[in-house]
């Protein structure tokens, strides 16, 4: 493979600063937390990390807020602190992506609070969407947009007179306006932060809601205005994946090849872009736009061999096909953890939903394309389903009063060691408590356990990424279906054969033979319930 395109294969580790490993002791993670960490990653054998936002922010919604997008918010640390991690990272073989908010900044942004000061139709209300309300006394919102957080998606000022005035638009949360991409001044800002950024050594960018940024030009009434809130994904097609989007990130690959051009070090751009379909997705990863879209379609599937077969194969068909690969995913930091979501509702303490976890890891790094994992998957933990309501931080819950689909859950700081809370998460004096508690059945999965049992998913993934290093066949490429009895799927790559018993009870597998690589225990010539495998086809 040509390793200048470093990230056609690449695997990923998402690092939720904030829950990762915290070295001063306030129980919040920071980047001092994530160099020190680095050496574990290394271990784990990840080709580069992606860092949640640590920019300054209120923390309404725990960065994605953005107050400033060219500095380190003090409680994760500082520029010089980034620096540090950066020139860590590279001298042990990992690249660095940041997490970049070009749709919406956080309501203390500067330029926000001028546009606030500032009159309509003023320069500094241009750069959002600032609109007058409906109705006789402007009292009714612009349109019927519906926040994908919940409540409506327009919040009404107070003018500088103290009389109620004109509207702005926030597709998440009121502490989140949405820029206006139409005005130039937009983009230039984006194209100066990616540079800062860049001139720092970075070597690329995750970019969250990047089928956003553009609005219908008229801003006119959805047909279904409480769709984005009712699926809490990106549906409404006159807030999202305008054709102007496309333009932005033709701009931004440019700007990437550009530092390419300097150093011959390729810098990467991986867009968070959730389309009805594979083939609209394709449309973000053609040659001269992003390197990567996370392909959420997997993440999204059930437990199910002819439902993985059918969004493999449709991903294979329209992304790879554009000439990128596929970005493959099983959960992130919006997401129930895997081990939860494949365990439902099966009973607890069934052990199924592990079973499937550590399945679906090892089909996912066999696929042709890149993979990324979050962290604390490679332990295998759970969704922490019992957090009280005095503790939960996610706006979604705080906007609608409801648990269903928060996120506070995945984000529950890592277990590092030991058979308490913190377990070695924070460095503070004894008793200091992580920003969300820790349940005690965390000391099953700290880290330091992990590690010393060779049956845990730790070795597995560990496992799974030596032998994708080591073996050409799981490298770029395609895949070939195998025939197999229903509730199997089975594909190779060249002699190398991966396959999935979807059911729970064993069935003969595929290749005869000790498999090369297995989730759980297998015999030759057999494939337990809930069990992947690799094996090389020496017919």
């Amino acid at each position: 493979m040509n390793r200048h395109h470093w990230w056609r294969d690449a695997v990923i580790y998402q690092v939720y600063v904030r829950s990762f490993l915290d070295s001063t002791g306030d129980g919040i993670g920071d980047l001092a937390g994530v160099r020190a960490g680095l050496p574990y990653l290394r271990k784990l054998g990840v080709d580069g990390i992606w860092l949640s936002p640590f920019y300054p922010s209120p923390q309404h919604d725990h960065g994605y807020d953005v107050a400033d997008y060219r500095d380190v918010d003090p409680v994760y640390g500082d520029l010089d602190e980034f620096d540090r991690l950066v020139a860590s990272a590279h001298r042990l073989g990992i690249r660095v992506l940041l997490d970049v908010v070009p749709n919406h900044c956080s309501s203390a942004h500067p330029w926000f609070r001028a546009a606030l000061a500032a009159a309509p139709g003023s320069p500094e209300r241009a750069r959002f969407h600032f609109a007058d309300g409906r109705g006789p006394d402007g009292g009714e919102p612009p349109n019927n947009w519906h926040a994908m957080f919940g409540g409506p998606a327009w919040t009404r000022v107070t003018e500088a007179d103290g009389r109620p005035g004109q509207w702005y638009l926030h597709m998440f949360t009121p502490e989140q306006p949405d820029w206006n991409w139409r005005n130039p001044e937009v983009a230039d800002e984006f194209d100066q932060v990616l540079r800062f950024w860049l001139d720092r050594g970075v070597d690329g960018f995750r970019i969250d809601v990047a089928a956003g940024l553009f609005k219908h030009p008229e801003l006119p009434d959805s047909p279904d205005p409480e769709a984005d809130a009712r699926t809490r994904d990106s549906v409404n097609p006159l807030a999202w994946n305008q054709p102007e989007v496309h333009d932005v990130w033709r701009h931004w690959r440019a700007v990437c090849e550009e530092y390419t051009a300097r150093d011959g070090r390729e810098r990467l751009l991986v867009g968070e872009v959730s389309v009805p379909s594979a083939r609209e997705h394709a449309k973000y990863v053609r040659p001269d736009e992003l390197h990567q879209a996370f392909f959420f379609d997997l993440l999204g599937a059930p437990w199910d061999a002819d439902a993985f077969r059918k969004v493999i194969s449709e991903a294979m068909q329209d992304i790879a096909g554009t000439g990128s690969t596929v970005t493959w995913v099983l959960n992130n930091h919006d997401q129930v953890r895997t081990v939860t979501r494949y365990g439902e509702p099966a009973p607890e303490g069934s052990g199924l939903g592990a079973a499937r976890a550590r399945a679906a890891a090892l089909l996912m790094l066999a696929l042709p394309g890149a993979a990324y994992i979050y962290q604390g998957e490679e332990l295998g933990l759970p969704e922490v389903v019992d957090l009280p309501d005095d503790v939960l931080t996610d706006p979604i819950f705080r906007r609608t009063g409801s648990r269903a689909r928060i996120r506070d859950g995945c984000r529950v700081p890592l277990p590092w060691s030991g058979q308490a809370s913190p377990f070695g998460f924070t460095s503070g004096a004894e008793g200091a408590k992580p920003w969300l508690p820790q349940p005690d059945y965390f000391a099953e999965y700290a880290t330091h356990r992990a590690l010393a049992d060779t049956r845990s998913s730790w070795h597995l993934y560990r496992d799974g990424l030596q032998l994708r290093s080591a073996l050409h066949q799981l490298g770029e490429g395609t895949l070939r279906w195998l025939d197999t009895q229903p509730g199997v799927l089975a594909f190779a790559r060249d002699d190398l054969v991966c396959a999935v018993n979807f059911g729970t009870a064993p069935v003969p597998a595929p290749v005869p033979g000790t498999p090369l690589l297995s989730s759980g225990p297998c015999r030759p010539g057999e494939l337990p319930g809930s069990t992947a495998a690799w094996w090389i086809d020496g017919s």
